[in-house]
């Protein structure tokens, strides 16, 4: 019976440092989603088209440098199964996280 107990404790303890960890994180960053549209023809991606960044606060420069990043992802994932389609065109939301004093030093003349 104390294994229990012990082994629940270790339980709780990795749990709450688990979550303090993850608070931590989100504070200290942001987070912009992004839509972007793979066409495909015949199983094979043809070309990706950034749609739309989701960023109230953004300046020109930093929506171009997120976009950018947003088109690489899609593009590492276009052969992904879930992605691939034989024609047609697949629209991906991709989710990207940096640090608030990164993204605070992208300046505009970058």
């Amino acid at each position: 019976m104390k294994n229990t107990h012990k082994y629940t404790l270790i339980f709780v303890l990795f749990l709450c440092c688990t979550l303090v960890s993850a608070q931590g994180f989100k504070k200290d960053s942001l987070q912009i989603k992004a839509y972007t549209e793979i066409e495909y023809r015949n199983g094979e991606a043809l070309n990706i088209k950034l749609k739309k960044v989701f960023c109230d606060y953004c300046s020109k420069n930093q929506l171009d440098l997120i976009g950018e990043d947003a088109i690489r992802r899609t593009d590492s994932e276009k052969n992904d199964p879930k992605n691939k389609l034989k024609d047609g065109k697949k629209k991906i939301a991709v989710y990207i996280r940096i640090a608030k004093t990164d993204f605070a030093g992208i300046k505009e003349d970058e």
